[in-house]
């Protein structure tokens, strides 16, 4: 029988994801990500849903194109500066039009995922 992780692994594996992230954006000079503890709740819901996405086998190019799709359901657009007001991202565009530091992020989420959720099904 497969493993089945639970919520409180997923939970793991979505702020392990996220601060992994936030260090990556901040060593890029951006500091719009907050702690996870502080993160908002669309924020928060969007790293839970990036961790499923992994959890049914998406890489770093299907976990942007399913972020891209939950953001556009949620009405966000491109913008060319992350605005969580007006609902703009700079990343609304498909993953191979994505800067190589994006790509590496989505590339981060994925390994860290897969690192967590490993440790938790060894």
């Amino acid at each position: 029988m497969p493993f089945e992780y639970t919520q409180l692994h997923i939970a793991a594996a979505a702020h392990a994801a996220h601060e992994a992230n936030r260090a990556f954006c901040r060593s890029h000079g951006d500091d719009s990500q907050p702690p996870w503890d502080e993160a908002p709740k669309w924020q928060v819901d969007s790293a839970f849903d990036g961790v499923r996405g992994v959890i049914g086998g998406n890489g770093p190019e299907q976990s942007h194109e399913g972020w891209l799709a939950e953001k556009d359901r949620t009405g966000w657009t491109y913008g060319p500066v992350k605005d969580p007001e007006k609902k703009e991202h700079p990343c609304f565009v498909p993953y191979a039009d994505l800067p190589p530091e994006q790509q590496a992020k989505d590339a981060i989420f994925t390994t860290v995922v897969c690192a967590v959720l490993d440790a938790f099904g060894s």
